[in-house]
């Protein structure tokens, strides 16, 4: 189950049944035999979130514009972000439903929607639209509820991991970057043990790692470590079926990786109880020296250290994407790939035509012009095209930032399944376009050996209910684990009360649905 997935079923809403009544229960009619063409539609309502502080005006250019290149008229009802999720229930409950909406997660009220019909499942139509099928289907499928999709999924970065480690120590001590985790190990060691920061005193540490806020399964730096080692990501197979990583041999021996290095003191005596917010701080600070997190991190350590000494900051950091684990592999840790998606509602769509008449223009919404236009803006208004990427006009003047805030909202609809057909950004200077470049690079490469949850798309009933409970008994055994505060016969006893506590029935739900599902 994927890490959104499980964080919006733990805190799922109610089902607003109401929206149920509206629709009826038949699943959606085999598109093989229909006819693809469909006529112009005049008008497409649409429901989506703004992140900006106002939302775009009526007559904002970027819509016009739009419009032009859909042939419809896009009636969008901009949502402010912070109340999307209650709005979508309310809506959901009420008779004005738009034609198509912005889903922000498969929560628990949207997964029971789905189930009882009140959206097109778009399986085996999105074949149809060139610019909706996916390049990326173990997204797709991660996507989908139990195999079917409803919803045109929004991407996001697949790979993002990346190991950040002092440049400046690694120099001083004269080790080279990480490929494996046993360097990253002999890394955490020298930092600690060996002066890195050539002060005399033995006052730094190799890894730095925060209390967590997610369970287990939330692309944590212990979760990066676990997928290095060969445990899969939430869930992984074996001999035809899914089990738990956590049940597997891989798994523990990530757990004795890890509790030597929090056992001889090569991580951060905090790392139970830090604030995340402060994450970065003894990195800056020069108290450790590795971080296990994503290039946003990167690009953020890097912007501070770059305020901080301009002159020699481009000396301080270093970084690589994913390592290999002892087994000599590569076992790469994505993120799921999506944000939402945007479903269509059966009691607004009514009729397979109206179905296909919505798919014709989420299709040119797809189009490489349209793409442009939605995530760069507008040539000359508020982005320039240098070198075949889109460099913001600067200094901004309040007509491009402006622009650029409606931008912001239009991306939110953004459904480059098929891939990014829009410009890259340009990076404010040379330093950072090669860093950017190189990220760039790495993740593509990465990407290669992603190890994506094989049970994302399902849905089990007993985890919907216990799943935040039954997280936290693996999570606290992990911690307990680290810190040497349990053995390995408290571990066995932690995974037998996970088990009999609804482990053993969510493994069996998920894999009633993984032999179901004839899309995997």
């Amino acid at each position: 189950m994927s890490v959104t997935l499980k964080r919006f079923m733990a805190g799922a809403t109610v089902l607003t049944v109401t929206a149920l009544a509206l629709v009826g229960c038949s699943s959606s009619p085999s598109a093989s035999s229909t006819s693809t063409a469909a006529p112009k539609l005049d008008k497409l309502t649409v429901m989506a979130p703004y992140l900006s502080t106002d939302a775009p005006t009526a007559d904002n250019e970027v819509g016009q514009t739009l419009n032009k290149i859909l042939g419809t008229d896009l009636e969008v009802n901009w949502v402010p972000n912070s109340s999307y999720g209650d709005k979508t229930n309310i809506t959901l409950a009420g008779n004005d439903i738009p034609d198509a909406m912005v889903i922000q997660g498969k929560d628990a009220g949207f997964v029971k929607n789905a189930n009882a019909g009140a959206f097109w499942d778009l399986t085996n139509y999105l074949k149809d639209y060139p610019n909706l099928v996916s390049s990326t289907p173990a997204v797709q499928q991660a996507s989908s509820v139990n195999g079917k999709v409803y919803g045109i999924y929004r991407p996001r970065d697949t790979m993002r991991t990346a190991v950040i480690i002092r440049k400046d120590w690694l120099k001083k001590l004269g080790l080279s970057m990480p490929k494996t985790t046993d360097d990253l190990y002999k890394i955490a060691k020298a930092f600690t043990e060996d002066d890195p920061d050539g002060d005399g005193k033995k006052d730094t540490y190799g890894l730095i790692v925060p209390k967590w806020p997610g369970s287990v399964g939330s692309n944590s730096p212990w979760d990066a470590i676990e997928s290095w080692y060969g445990a899969g990501n939430v869930w992984t197979q074996q001999n035809g079926k899914l089990v738990q990583s956590f049940t597997t041999p891989q798994w523990k021996k990530a757990l004795a990786y890890e509790k030597k290095i929090v056992s001889n003191g090569y991580i951060n005596p905090d790392y139970a109880t830090m604030d995340s917010v402060t994450w970065n701080t003894p990195f800056l600070n020069g108290q450790g020296g590795i971080i296990i997190d994503t290039y946003s991190r990167v690009r953020q350590i890097t912007s501070l250290m770059e305020k901080t000494d301009p002159t020699t900051y481009q000396n301080m950091i270093a970084w690589t994407g994913n390592l290999e684990g002892p087994d000599g592999k590569m076992h790469a840790l994505p993120t799921s790939g999506y944000s939402g998606f945007i479903a269509i509602p059966k009691s607004s769509v009514k009729t397979e035509a109206q179905l296909r008449q919505v798919l014709s223009v989420l299709n040119k919404l797809n189009s490489k012009q349209a793409q442009i236009l939605i995530n760069n803006g507008i040539e000359g208004k508020n982005y320039n095209l240098v070198d075949g990427r889109a460099q913001a006009i600067n200094p901004p003047t309040p007509e491009s930032t402006l622009m650029q805030n409606t931008v912001n909202s239009y991306a939110q609809l953004g459904i480059s399944v098929g891939g990014n057909k829009f410009y890259l950004p340009a990076q404010p200077n040379a330093y950072d376009q090669t860093q950017y470049d190189a990220q760039l690079k790495t993740a593509a490469s990465d990407l290669k050996s992603a190890v994506y949850n094989p049970a994302a798309a399902y849905v089990s009933n007993t985890y919907v209910l216990n799943g935040a409970t039954l997280d936290n008994i693996i999570s606290d055994a992990r911690i307990k684990y680290d810190a040497g505060q349990i053995d390995d016969a408290g571990l066995d006893a932690a995974l037998k009360q996970w088990a009999t506590s609804g482990g053993t029935q969510v493994t069996a739900e998920i894999n009633k649905l993984y032999k179901a599902d004839k899309n995997k």
